[in-house]
């Protein structure tokens, strides 16, 4: 978990104590505040110890029952705040990955220039449908998400039009371990290899692919997303982190350039790619 959102989820920890404590008529104890809303003492003391992330319910509950009501939409905005930043996975997938990836449509619809990095798959700006459709089984799978895969398939099929528009450019870095991972069978793996070589040397994407046996400054780990040069996505297995502070951004930049010097482009690219497919259908 970041330190960004462990300290903003403190903060909000030690606002929750604070309304405790100042209750009107007698100071309540974590005890008593937990009878009154039929929860657990543990929950009460975690919840003020930034050691979980309170749930609007929670809030609104705990406004009403320190009785300052009033206090409930500067706590919602402490949470939105921060959770706008760390986007658990638990809650965006509450109702499936289709309005996951209409979020991620807006977004790229506004955007002019993407750089991304993939370490263990293709892109999904790049994937086919048969591919992304293994790509949110096992997610799904994974998440204990609602299965809504051909939904989410057409809404990850509908964002790739971005790339046939002019004035667009999709900066796309891969290891090429992202060329064998097998989260689909053969026969789906080869026709997005495919894809990607029929993608080379397209106006609005540049792809590069970093070899294994390449030398490299830094080590190739999480994929990541920059949004012109604004904000920086990266993704854990607990929740999707959106990134806009200035030196963060231009961290994320540097590791790019820096895995970008290890890549092969072009005949080169396609070179890596015919292999790959080669050995898959051995």
């Amino acid at each position: 978990m970041s330190t960004d959102f462990q300290q903003a989820r403190s903060a909000l920890g030690l606002r929750l104590r604070e309304l405790r404590e100042s209750s009107p008529g007698v100071r309540l104890t974590g005890i008593a505040l937990a009878e009154r809303l039929g929860w657990t003492q543990s929950k009460v003391s975690k919840l003020e110890n930034g050691r979980q992330t309170a749930t609007v319910e929670d809030l609104r509950a705990w406004a009403d029952a320190t009785g300052q009501p009033e206090s409930f939409e500067e706590l919602r905005t402490q949470l939105r705040s921060f959770e706008s930043r760390v986007r658990s996975w638990h809650r965006r997938l509450a109702s499936g990955h289709r309005p996951v990836q209409e979020t991620w449509n807006a977004l790229v619809a506004q955007a002019r220039e993407i750089h991304t990095w993939e370490n263990t798959m293709v892109s999904g700006m790049l994937q086919t449908a048969d591919y992304a459709r293994h790509v949110f089984t096992a997610y799904s799978g994974l998440q204990k998400s609602p299965r809504d895969t051909d939904d989410a398939v057409r809404a990850r099929l509908k964002r790739q039009e971005w790339i046939h528009e002019p004035g667009h450019r999709f900066r796309l870095l891969m290891w090429e371990a992202a060329l064998r991972t097998r989260i689909c069978p053969p026969p789906v793996l080869a026709a997005q290899l495919d894809r990607l070589s029929g993608l080379i040397g397209m106006d609005t994407v540049s792809l590069g692919i970093v070899p294994l046996e390449a030398p490299v400054t830094i080590p190739p780990a999480n994929s990541f997303w920059i949004i012109d040069s604004r904000l920086a996505i990266t993704e854990d297995w607990h929740a999707e982190l959106w990134l806009d502070d200035a030196p963060t951004v231009t961290t994320y930049q540097r590791v790019w350039q820096s895995l970008n010097e290890s890549a092969l482009y072009g005949a080169d690219a396609q070179r890596l790619i015919t292999v790959a497919r080669r050995t898959l259908l051995a």
